[in-house]
């Protein structure tokens, strides 16, 4: 893709976004704080919905390649906004999300494979959308931490094993960037939402699947680790302290950094981005090596991972329960 076209298509993008604050502003969908949230003014929710919105004009213009991929998307980022907007019945959003997943394995042709892989899909691509979504509480973080990931799938793509379309990289990408203009910043225009950070973690997914599919290789999971550990181990210290997982909360660890120690939503989105990167590099060097060494890089980040939050937050704040 030329310099020309995708200045283009960041200026159309960018157009696109200032419509919808438009929108948003008009029909009063904005974010007010509350005693969860880690940020503290009125902002435009539903920013994030530039990114199934720069999909779907791709796919237009280029005779919609990935149907199922796109239908899917679609589907769910339509639920997503419309839970932004309205609050859905959790069955309703469910049955969505399930046919979405659905048709992301048509699209990766996987219905010919054993069931217990599809299983294994099945719940991956489930966790991931959710941790996504439970992970888009600060500033930066999900505009921020997906760009690296397409950065680092642009360059897989380019230089390590082609699986994917390079136009459709860019053209998320750019809508990242112009996402990022208005998000990652210390008092944001808008917020990403769930259409958003479901939209991102269906793309990012669909991405991931495809390497995955072409290398035969599972390591490319760590390009998600970041974010896994973080959910999974708040996750399970909730779990242990007996809190009800499905409640909404404010005990993941950027959300400590940014609320008690005081840290700016700049700083810690800067600080889970560089972990990833280093990830990345780690993994992009090591793929082709002995699978130890992949095995090594997961074992070496989840262990710092859970000395620096037992450092800092103690062992009585992340393992005993309040609520007795």
């Amino acid at each position: 893709m030329s310099l020309l076209s995708s200045l283009l298509i960041l200026s159309f993008l960018l157009l696109i976004e200032l419509i919808y604050f438009k929108i948003a502003d008009r029909y009063n969908i904005i974010d007010k704080p509350n005693h969860r949230s880690s940020h503290s003014s009125i902002t435009i929710r539903g920013g994030g919905i530039i990114f199934p919105l720069a999909v779907l004009a791709y796919s237009l213009a280029n005779g919609f390649q990935n149907l199922y991929f796109v239908i899917g998307l679609l589907a769910i980022s339509t639920i997503s906004f419309l839970d932004d907007i309205l609050t859905l019945n959790n069955k309703v959003r469910l049955s969505v999300h399930l046919t979405s997943v659905l048709l992301l394995f048509f699209q990766w042709d996987m219905f010919s494979l054993s069931w217990y892989w599809l299983l294994i899909a099945l719940i991956f691509v489930i966790a991931t959308i959710n941790a996504y979504n439970f992970m888009d509480g600060i500033n930066g973080i999900t505009g921020g931490y997906s760009l690296l990931t397409i950065a680092t799938l642009y360059y897989i793509n380019t230089q390590v094993i082609a699986f994917t379309s390079n136009e459709l990289l860019i053209v998320v990408a750019l809508s990242l960037i112009v996402f990022n203009f208005f998000n990652f910043r210390k008092k944001a225009k808008c917020f990403a939402g769930d259409v958003g950070s479901v939209s991102m973690a269906f793309i990012v997914v669909f991405f991931i699947g495809q390497l995955i599919l072409t290398t035969q290789n599972l390591s490319y999971i760590l390009l998600l680790l970041v974010y896994g550990t973080d959910t999974a181990f708040t996750v399970l210290f909730r779990k242990i302290r007996k809190e009800n997982i499905f409640e909404a909360h404010r005990s993941h660890f950027y959300q400590y950094l940014s609320n008690q120690l005081k840290y700016t939503h700049i700083f810690v989105s800067f600080i889970y981005i560089m972990a990833q990167l280093l990830i990345n590099i780690a993994l992009i060097v090591l793929i082709d090596t002995n699978m130890l060494y992949v095995v090594g890089v997961f074992l070496v980040f989840v262990l710092l991972y859970l000395v620096l939050r037992f450092v800092l937050e103690g062992k009585q704040k992340l393992l005993v329960s309040y609520h007795h």
